[in-house]
């Protein structure tokens, strides 16, 4: 049986992403293309098929190992993002970078940023999203089988509170720890503008939402997007989505 993960990102690819790309990058059907944080690889998937070269990295194997199984013609390369020896280990650049949801997951930044800027080409464009932290799902509670999936702004519990709530509404313990870990990890909105100036990244298409794309797919949930609004979206913004391309002038 084909992973549930890897079908949610085809249909997301197919549905969102590949008329995404198509309208905002010139001639995407032949540029080359890595996926950092693929997962399963749903997205390479979709793109190999249509000719396009593609590479992912993941860190996880057995996420990689998915994709391979699905379909071994994919390479995912299973390596930590923030390597210094990614740009070796990939060993080629890219016209477009992707991370979907991942940034958050990533604490330190600067050395993710270095990989980003040695791995994309000059002029070539990187694609980005992540739910803002001090959103009200920036914990990714909603993944959770108990009553606190519904319960915004739940990261910003301690944990000597969140874990007794986790036991008493009998939440999984990995879920719990995973919004610990969410807590600690994530990136709030104006943070990420100041790395992307920082690496000479100009936004092209920058859009928050208040019901995410990939809801469509994940939870029959018609896209709503957030007016951006200082200080206010980062609150009320559960997702931010921006491509950006490489000025090496600046």
């Amino acid at each position: 049986m084909v992973d549930h993960y890897f079908t949610e990102q085809q249909q997301h690819t197919e549905q969102y992403l590949l008329p995404y790309f198509e309208k905002h990058i010139p001639d995407f059907r032949n540029k080359t293309v890595l996926e950092i944080g693929c997962a399963e690889a749903g997205l390479l998937n979709v793109l190999q098929g249509l000719g396009m070269h593609v590479r992912g990295v993941e860190l996880l194997a057995e996420r990689a190992a998915v994709a391979s199984q699905v379909n071994p013609e994919l390479v995912v390369h299973v390596a930590d993002a923030t390597d210094p020896r990614l740009a070796e280990i990939v060993g080629e650049t890219f016209d477009v970078i992707i991370m979907r949801e991942t940034l958050e997951h990533i604490p330190d930044r600067i050395p993710l940023f270095n990989n980003i800027e040695k791995l994309l080409k000059p002029g070539g464009y990187f694609y980005v999203t992540f739910p803002p932290y001090f959103s009200p799902f920036a914990g990714h509670q909603q993944g959770g089988t108990s009553f606190l999936r519904r319960v915004p702004w739940l990261h910003f519990l301690p944990g000597f509170i969140l874990r007794p709530l986790g036991k008493l509404f009998k939440e999984q313990d990995f879920m719990i720890d995973f919004v610990l870990v969410n807590q600690r990890d994530g990136i709030s909105i104006s943070r990420f503008e100041q790395l992307c100036r920082r690496y000479r990244l100009e936004p092209i298409v920058k859009e928050l939402f208040f019901t995410r794309p990939v809801y469509k797919v994940r939870f029959n949930m018609k896209t709503r997007r957030f007016p951006n609004i200082p200080i206010i979206r980062e609150f009320l913004a559960l997702g931010c989505e921006c491509l950006l391309r490489k000025n090496d002038k600046m």
